[in-house]
């Protein structure tokens, strides 16, 4: 039966697990709370701009409030008979004057009602018989702060009011001034009406209103606004030449108060983000809501995968073992879910499996002990045809005619000879002492130095609580053969082996460096990894002989190491467990450690 192509089946659990957190999850949280950001972001944004059209509107009253107060003096001024007759009137004298400003004029200032919106009244005339001073100056002192006010004075009637704005003049303050024509014309009377500027400083500056203020008047110039640094300009300038940056957003009111502010506003601008400040102040809180959305449900729903993604894993990893005859049980405890009846179930049958196999293999291994040992028999039936006592006896005879000359040193070499033959031929004993092991290494250093005479030189030095642990027999010497064949021969003078051999928290680590040619690397690493193949050895079959007699001895519990640099020798590095642990088997999946 064909599998499909692509099926949901087909998916692992950890994977669905994590399509459906994304699904039913993620997504939806963060659309949440995007759309919710989105939302209020909104909704502060058109309160915000509701806030400021009111703002601005309260400003655009009280302005218009505070201009009607002063065109209200103006025009009952402008209406006074006795106002107009004290200005009309040509005087004699200085005293008559004097006495008329004081019988009048003071009286008139005294009386008049108080009003904090007024900074102060003037009146400016031609009138030659007048002294210009408490209250009333000339027309020319007019003309030099209005530079347009010959303009003015052509087109001047009774109904006119010019508004004299802070772009006039050096100073910020609003004037109303008017022509006093309304009983005479025989000389020029204008009255000033000065606004208080903390007055319209107060208006300006309301603080429910977070940007800048402008007040426009019908050429779209500012007249005045709340902006420091376009404060600080002389000339008026149009509000549309500002420049503005793309989050400002600008908010206008019309003041449309008759003839004297007609086309006049109130024009307000204001950052986005000054706008948005109380959002901006809450998204912390909203980015703590969405990790608290977050990590609720992720952490339940991590509980509730690793309730069974763990324990589905384990039985899986188990029964993937089986196929390599691993019949190791699920060591956990007895739940009552499905999964934990499927382990329960699974144990029992890996019991079952692992007796059925354990029965056949008893009968097995009986039938082949029999056969070794009539192999066995068999060889030491051969061995004994061949005795080769008379080796010994041989070799004992010339060492012995060799001491009976005097010659000790040959003596001495025969005798070495006789001991690294006889044991190669009691080959049975798998595990030795160290000690016997290096009384072999030293009847082999002793029969080259014969041989190269000074040309070699060796030093060993085993600890004493070492010299009874047990090794493979034979593990050292074959490195030792290599070190002088390949380490000392080809060289010329002060050849040296040095063996090493201590014993520390159980480890038994043995170090033997000469200081020959050495090797390059490229042939070490070859060496190292012919070490794999342990089909070809036809290369090296000395270390490789000793390398699998390890591996099969200890597994991966032993440390095996190459080290050599050329022109300064090479060094071989052992590390065997001073106790052979009976728990170490034969799984191939676990790895040897070579270290450069």
């Amino acid at each position: 039966m064909s599998k499909p192509k692509w099926s949901f089946h087909n998916i692992q659990l950890k994977n669905k697990m994590l399509i459906m957190y994304f699904f039913a999850v993620f997504i939806p949280i963060v659309l949440t709370n995007v759309i919710f950001y989105i939302v209020t972001i909104e909704n502060v944004k058109k309160q915000q701009m509701q806030d400021s059209k009111l703002a601005l509107q309260q400003i655009n009253r009280e302005f218009k409030t505070i201009i009607d107060e002063a065109v209200g003096i103006s025009s009952s001024l402008y209406t006074n008979l006795n106002l107009n007759l004290f200005l009309e009137k040509d005087y004699t004298s200085d005293i008559e004057y004097i006495e008329k400003h004081n019988s009048f004029l003071r009286n008139f200032n005294q009386s008049r009602p108080i009003n904090p919106s007024i900074n102060s009244i003037r009146f400016f005339t031609d009138n030659p018989t007048i002294i210009y001073s408490g209250g009333v100056y000339s027309i020319g002192s007019l003309e030099h702060e209005l530079k347009h006010f010959k303009d003015i004075l052509k087109n001047s009637n009774g109904s006119q009011i010019l508004i004299d704005t802070p772009s006039n003049q050096n100073f910020e303050t609003f004037s109303i001034i008017r022509n006093l024509d309304y009983f005479y014309n025989d000389k020029q009377k204008f009255v000033k009406v000065e606004i208080n500027p903390a007055a319209i400083e107060d208006i300006f500056t309301n603080v429910t209103f977070k940007g800048e203020v402008y007040l426009l008047n019908e050429k779209g110039e500012i007249e005045y606004t709340t902006n420091p640094s376009i404060k600080q300009l002389e000339k008026p300038i149009d509000f549309n030449q500002i420049e503005k940056e793309n989050k400002l957003v600008t908010i206008s009111s019309s003041l449309n108060n008759g003839s004297y502010l007609s086309d006049w506003s109130v024009v307000g601008t204001i950052y986005e983000e000054t706008m948005l400040k109380t959002v901006n102040k809450s998204k912390l809180f909203i980015i703590l809501l969405a990790l608290i959305n977050f990590l609720a449900p992720t952490i339940i729903i991590v509980i509730i995968s690793r309730s069974f993604l763990t324990r589905l894993q384990r039985v899986l990893r188990n029964v993937k073992r089986m196929k390599n005859q691993d019949f190791e049980l699920i060591h956990d405890q007895e739940y009552q879910d499905e999964i934990g009846q499927l382990t329960s179930e699974f144990n029992r049958m890996t019991k079952k499996i692992k007796d059925l196999i354990n029965d056949v293999l008893l009968v097995n291994i009986q039938k082949k002990d029999l056969e070794i040992k009539r192999n066995r028999a068999q060889l030491s039936a051969l061995q004994s045809q061949i005795n080769p006592h008379f080796l010994f006896n041989a070799l004992e005879t010339i060492r012995m005619r060799s001491l009976m000359k005097d010659e000790i040193e040959t003596a001495k070499i025969i005798h070495n000879m006789a001991k690294i033959f006889r044991n190669s031929l009691t080959w049975g004993k798998d595990f030795v002492p160290i000690r016997d092991e290096i009384n072999l290494i030293t009847s082999f250093l002793e029969i080259q130095k014969y041989r190269f005479g000074d040309k070699l030189d060796y030093e060993i030095m085993v600890g004493k609580d070492a010299e009874e642990c047990m090794i493979p027999n034979m593990a050292l010497l074959p490195f030792i053969e290599n070190a002088s064949i390949h380490g000392i021969e080809p060289l010329k003078e002060c050849g040296k082996i040095t063996v090493s051999i201590s014993l520390h928290a159980g480890t038994i680590t043995c170090v033997m460096k000469d200081n020959g040619p050495g090797i390059s690397e490229e042939k070490r690493k070859k060496i190292v990894s012919s070490l794999e193949n342990e089909e070809d050895i036809r290369e090296n079959v000395g270390i490789k002989n000793v390398y699998y007699r390890l591996k099969l001895y200890y597994h991966d519990q032993f440390y095996f190491n190459i080290d050599s640099q050329l022109d300064y020798g090479t060094t071989i590095t052992i590390q065997l467990p001073s106790q052979l642990d009976s728990s170490i088997t034969s799984n191939s999946d676990k790895n040897l450690y070579f270290i450069k």
